[in-house]
């Protein structure tokens, strides 16, 4: 076995992005969608849904996303105790998005310009991807939901976020935000900012997180222009809304669009390799310490001929530490010559 030192310049660090689809069997888009009557009946189902892509009857059902709503002042939820008013499921998930979102209980909601005051951002919708469905992150620029309408105005929305319109990003923390337009790809459809009259965006696209916050005040809108779909969302205090399963029937009513296509979305992950070069000269590595190489009664060379033209056949490398412990092993496709008239470049990938 020979040793040989590295150095700085034999080290380089590399990462690339790798993109995947999100959804089961590696599907580009949702074009169906099931709940669960186990869950839906159960206690959490009031409050969130948890879509499936199959009927639950079927062994390949496996969670795809799940929807939510929250709002501020514990509107179309039952409250927890009668005697605390505006404390309920929907205040409670409003102020859990908004402790991961904005880092701050005391802050609001910014879809868009639409934050004036005066109560646009008390509410929204939650998509939450499933953890299962992705790898690192969501890729921004590959949402495409279609929302139908029961708004006589406009037969469907198509949403998708604005990253592909942005320099950067809007940064809560150290979190990406992206603004939900209507559009498709990451762009608008009319070269504008994608934002509805009166409320702002739709939401907001958080790809670190992967969830989507729907404005629910856009959604709602029924005016002419307005960019609604006449959600009717509940904000009633101390009455339980059945908000998600209002918005799950305007994405499942949506299967019949022209494209085909409800639900796009794409997940990134990004790899980081250091690549070692390992870097043999016409004067190194040329002798083995095999045992078959050399007598084991007088010491001496038994092929007289390796004396003067020793040759060895490399098919391992290992990489130690200073305190000679093996941290690594890379094994070469097949073994390569290696005598005083050749010299090898070995590059060693490792991924983490």
């Amino acid at each position: 076995m020979a040793f040989k030192s590295l150095e700085p310049e034999d080290f380089v660090v590399s990462s690339d992005s790798v993109t995947s689809t999100v959804w089961s069997n590696n599907s580009p888009s949702l074009n169906t969608y099931f709940t669960s009557s186990t869950q839906t009946e159960g206690s959490s189902g009031p409050y969130y849904l948890s879509i499936f892509q199959t009927g639950s009857a079927d062994t390949t059902a496996a969670v795809q996303f799940q929807i939510a709503y929250g709002n501020r002042n514990g509107g179309g939820g039952v409250d927890f105790d009668a005697s605390v008013p505006f404390k309920s499921p929907t205040s409670t998930i409003y102020g859990q998005y908004r402790t991961l979102v904005l880092e701050d209980e005391n802050s609001n909601f910014v879809f868009g310009t639409s934050y004036t005051g005066s109560g646009n951002e008390n509410d929204f919708y939650i998509l939450s991807v499933e953890r299962a469905r992705y790898k690192q992150s969501l890729l921004p620029g590959t949402l495409n939901l279609v929302l139908s309408s029961s708004n006589g105005n406009y037969a469907k929305i198509h949403l998708t976020d604005n990253s592909n319109m942005v320099t950067l990003p809007t940064y809560y923390g150290t979190q990406r935000a992206y603004q939900v337009i209507s559009g498709s790809n990451g762009v608008s459809f009319d070269g504008g900012t994608g934002f509805t009259a009166a409320s702002g965006s739709y939401g907001l696209f958080l790809p670190d997180i992967s969830t989507i916050l729907l404005n629910a005040t856009a959604l709602n809108d029924n005016s002419n222009g307005g960019g609604g779909i006449n959600l009717g969302t509940v904000t009633t205090a101390n009455t339980f809304g059945n908000n998600p399963r209002k918005l799950f029937n305007h994405i499942s009513a949506s299967t019949g669009d022209t494209n085909g296509n409800t639900f796009e979305l794409n997940s990134q992950e990004t790899l980081t390799s250091d690549f070692v070069f390992i870097r043999a000269r016409n004067n190194e590595f040329n002798y083995t310490e095999n045992p078959s190489f050399i007598s084991g009664s007088t010491g001496e060379v038994i092929y007289s001929y390796f004396i003067n033209n020793p040759q060895t056949f490399p098919t391992t490398v290992g990489l130690y530490n200073d305190s000679n412990d093996l941290l690594a092993v890379a094994k070469l496709s097949k073994p390569i010559q290696k005598d005083f008239t050749k010299e090898a470049l070995i590059r060693v990938k490792l991924d983490f």
